[in-house]
């Protein structure tokens, strides 16, 4: 079986539709939980899928690491490796060697790196990390770029860009006829509309089955990425899924489908979830705060999450100030589940024409912040 993107109803610029994979389907808009290390922080596999989400994020720089994409191969791939089914993309690898890595050394060729681990020496480059995303057998595969550290002057963006563009050819090449599998491009620029229109266009004509806007979430401010999203989506080609990289926060989310984008990963509702953050239609949720140590009622008395459906805000603040595993669990279930109804609610009112509404009570009951306390 092939894959393809079918694009079902559009209002405004927000989008839905359907990415097929020989692995199922992913609706979109979609949003990726990130799996790092072959997992989804403090998740089983099925309670990942029990919130909703079709696709998960595998890290290529933290498994190539540990416990190697060779092993992993060896043991029957990623998804078996994993116990998880359903699609699977892997991120190409450049944006932690630029975040992670110590004593990295960038050349035409590709990077050479540190661990951040053991130390040890490794070499990505566009030929191999085609190889590392090929031995984990992920569904969707990204080429391999440069992430300019910001801020950045414009000529070291522009500089940094066009290695990104080379990278994207060789990587296109390295990838070779894979059938099942999709290669997404990465646009990059910066906050320069000059540089992503340059980008784009090497990119469309290169080829991919997907195209990714990188480059964005980097400290940069909503402001500015909102400014280059109001005009990037629409470079690259309608027929193909857009994936924003790393965002972010509900707000961020709704923002960016709203100017176009079709998928998104962000570790945040995991991380949020073990420091004691909970994501609800009225806001953030600091459930380490004393107000909710006498509190019967649920977190968010419309979510169906085990920890609002089984739990009072008491009992999520008494095992997270003891340090409980089950906090952790619990929180990071209801965060994933919130961001997985919020990407319902969007392609619902997509379908429906309705965005613009859906959008302002979505704005509305956040603004309305938390219940008061009892």
């Amino acid at each position: 079986m092939s894959t393809s993107f079918t694009l079902h109803a559009t209002d405004g610029a927000a989008r839905t539709g359907v990415i097929s994979t020989p692995r199922g389907d992913i609706r979109t808009p979609a949003f990726m939980p990130v799996g790092t290390a072959g997992t989804v922080k403090a998740m089983l596999p099925e309670s990942v899928r029990d919130t909703g989400a079709d696709i998960l994020l595998g890290n290529t720089y933290h498994l190539m690491l540990r416990p190697t994409a060779e092993r992993v191969d060896r043991l029957g791939g990623l998804h078996r490796f994993m116990n998880w089914d359903r699609p699977i993309l892997t991120d190409s690898g450049g944006f932690q060697v630029m975040s992670l890595a110590a004593l990295r050394k960038l050349t035409e060729k590709g990077v050479t790196f540190k661990s951040h681990i053991d130390g040890s020496k490794h070499e990505i480059t566009p030929e191999r990390s085609m190889e590392i995303q090929r031995l984990l057998g992920s569904d969707i595969v990204m080429c391999f770029d440069e992430c300019p550290a910001l801020p950045a002057t414009e000529d070291e963006v522009a500089k940094s860009m066009r290695l990104s563009m080379r990278w994207a050819e060789r990587s296109k090449v390295a990838f070779g006829d894979r059938p099942g599998h999709m290669l997404f491009g990465i646009q990059q620029g910066g906050v320069t509309q000059d540089l992503r229109a340059e980008s784009a266009k090497a990119l469309t004509g290169i080829g991919f089955d997907g195209y990714a806007i990188g480059g964005l979430a980097v400290g940069e401010g909503q402001e500015a990425m909102f400014g280059v999203l109001d005009y990037a989506p629409d470079m690259l080609p309608k027929d193909r899924p857009r994936y924003l990289m790393g965002v972010g926060k509900p707000d961020d989310i709704v923002g960016a489908v709203k100017r176009g984008v079709d998928m998104m990963d962000c570790v945040l509702p995991s991380r949020s979830g073990r420091t004691g953050q909970a994501f609800t239609r009225h806001g953030v949720v600091n459930i380490k705060n004393a107000r909710h140590q006498d509190d019967p009622r649920p977190l968010d008395e419309a979510c169906s999450c085990p920890a609002c459906s089984s739990y009072s805000r008491a009992y999520l603040h008494h095992v997270f100030r003891s340090q409980e595993m089950i906090s952790g669990m619990l929180l990071t279930w209801h965060n994933l589940r919130y961001y997985q109804d919020i990407m319902q609610g969007m392609r619902n009112a997509i379908a429906a024409g309705t965005f613009d509404a859906w959008e302002a009570a979505f704005h509305a009951d956040r603004a309305e912040g938390d219940i008061p306390p009892l």
